[in-house]
């Protein structure tokens, strides 16, 4: 019995201190690191206006960490999060592969935000936010996924009023849909009471 226990103690005593290895990569250079504890292993990567997309692997703490990517044209990102040993040598899908007939409003740099895109890979959700930039509040619309919809926190500290949607163009003027809605409820008034 004595054994049993000894074994039992030995397996706690070396699985407890286990700590996730991630690589970390950094302006095209990678080693492998220790994370501390609570992290998970994230690779993702990231492009602004057409430039050469950056890719990063590092440590990130797992409360934030999801699996996802979204696209508001001027800013790509795709991320992939993982919890074993080493697993982020993987790369997060490519947010610009084909179409998936999802569609989404879109905001170009004028301010007009009647342009469509269409989403790719696992961007089902149309976004709408507001961010903070240079002092300056803007719109900022385009195609997300579920799994970053639903994360915990917002993407950065300068997007606020942070809602997603379902189905083809959901992300449209909130004050149109109120507009057509007030006038078939006035219609149908009209037409019930003459």
């Amino acid at each position: 019995m004595d054994l049993h226990i000894s074994v039992f103690l030995l397996f706690i005593l070396f699985t407890a201190g286990h700590s996730l290895s991630c690589y970390e990569c950094v302006s095209g250079i990678c080693t492998q690191t220790t994370c501390s504890s609570g992290n998970n292993c994230l690779s993702m990567t990231y492009g602004i206006n057409d430039t050469s997309p950056v890719k990063v692997k590092l440590c990130f703490p797992a409360s934030n960490c999801t699996t996802g990517s979204f696209n508001i044209v001027s800013f790509k990102f795709s991320s992939y999060c993982c919890n074993t040993d080493l697993c982020n040598s993987q790369e997060p899908s490519d947010p610009s592969n084909a179409p998936n007939g999802n569609k989404c409003y879109y905001c170009d740099g004028q301010k007009n935000c009647s342009k469509v895109l269409s989403c790719s890979g696992s961007q089902d959700r149309c976004i709408t936010s507001t961010a903070t930039s240079a002092n300056q509040t803007v719109v900022v619309k385009g195609c997300v996924s579920k799994s970053v919809c639903d994360a915990p926190t917002s993407f950065s500290s300068d997007f606020v009023n942070v809602t997603c949607c379902t189905g083809n163009l959901c992300n449209g003027a909130q004050s149109v849909t109120q507009s057509v809605l007030f006038l078939c409820c006035s219609l149908l008034y009209y037409f019930l009471m003459h």
